[in-house]
């Protein structure tokens, strides 16, 4: 039984090591942090990460990259913002890099798929991309996600049997720029719920701003090559409704926070885990911007982190837009989005 190797031991890469671990194939799970990967092979926790969760004596953590270079299938779990540098220090060769983090470089707007094909060549990428939250993955329970495959149905047959589990179902796609968008985009949308439960400002307007927040989505997707029907699934719609409606998720807690009248230092200080979509946002604005696409609630988002103006202001800033027909006149250049009375 060949191991899986998985580059990052925060909750998701912990978590994602634990289900492969599920049926005894053995995971390599690697983690920069030396007593980390001691109270993991000592004491079967990640106390920092992943609490309350027994790892399987089939995940084995190291600080040694070099453990993993002669693998053939590598979850790479690292912060988005990170992948590059941490790539850096895998030895290049042809095997799968399957991609599970979620965000946009800052400073050069790359994916992360564009970032690890730089990096390594020789490999082939896919991205895992879905409605997952990490504690209910490492417990086991049912899970359904997206594998999206730059190397088409053929990798997809090579990795679909190492990946999937009895309660872990993996979905084909080749659209890896769909999956890759969709689950950027969703964290910073989370934030912007978040923003709505801190304010006090109800159900209904969480929900407006979830419908108008994937109309985002989709015309930032369609306008880079993404599939409208990859953002309608796992990847985009089904992240998008999971990260904005629980504070399990960091993102939707760091707007809540922001919601409640906290900065964004203030919000973030302390934490143990990113909040990636405290990065995409304005690297997403700028190249929204860029290109003549309208995204009102990221911008909304963006002026929220930088503290340009408090919660109540932008809200009011976004019911303020003028009034115009759901589904717009694609004709009208850079803004097809509705105000309604809604947020965007």
């Amino acid at each position: 039984m060949s191991a899986v190797g998985i580059i990052g031991a925060g909750a998701w890469g912990t978590a994602l090591a634990q289900m492969v671990a599920s049926d005894g194939t053995p995971a390599i799970l690697w983690a920069r942090e030396a007593a980390l990967v001691e109270e993991i092979n000592g004491r079967r926790t990640n106390t920092t990460y992943l609490p309350s969760v027994t790892i399987a004596k089939a995940v084995r953590a190291t600080c040694d990259m070099g453990d993993l270079a002669g693998l053939s299938t590598i979850l790479v779990v690292c912060p988005a913002q990170f992948m590059g540098g941490v790539l850096a220090g895998l030895a290049d060769a042809p095997r799968d890099l399957v991609l599970c983090s979620k965000g946009i470089e800052a400073g050069t707007g790359r994916l992360m798929a564009d970032v690890a094909a730089a990096a390594h060549p020789s490999a082939q990428i896919a991205v895992l991309s879905g409605p997952t939250f990490a504690r209910e993955v490492a417990m086991g329970l049912p899970t359904a996600i997206t594998l999206a495959c730059s190397g088409g149905e053929e990798q997809w047959q090579r990795l679909s049997p190492v990946i999937a589990r009895a309660a872990f179902r993996p979905y084909y796609s080749p659209d890896v720029v769909g999956a890759e968008i969709g689950g950027a985009v969703k964290n910073v949308l989370a934030i912007a719920c978040g923003v709505v439960e801190g304010l006090g400002l109800g159900e209904n307007a969480r929900a407006a701003l979830i419908a108008r927040g994937y109309a985002e989505m989709l015309r930032f997707g369609v306008a880079r090559g993404a599939r409208a029907e990859t953002l309608s699934g796992l990847c985009g719609l089904g992240d998008l409704i999971l990260t904005c409606a629980s504070t399990a998720s960091r993102n939707y807690s760091l707007g809540k926070a922001l919601g409640q009248g906290q900065s964004a230092a203030q919000a973030l200080s302390g934490k143990s885990s990113v909040a990636e979509g405290a990065h995409t946002a304005p690297v997403l604005a700028d190249l929204a911007h860029r290109a003549g696409i309208a995204m009102p609630i990221v911008d909304a988002v963006c002026r929220l982190l930088s503290g340009e103006a408090p919660a109540g202001a932008v809200v009011s800033d976004l019911l303020a837009r003028p009034l115009k027909a759901e589904l717009a006149d694609r004709s009208e250049p850079g803004d097809d989005t509705p105000a309604h009375g809604s947020f965007a």
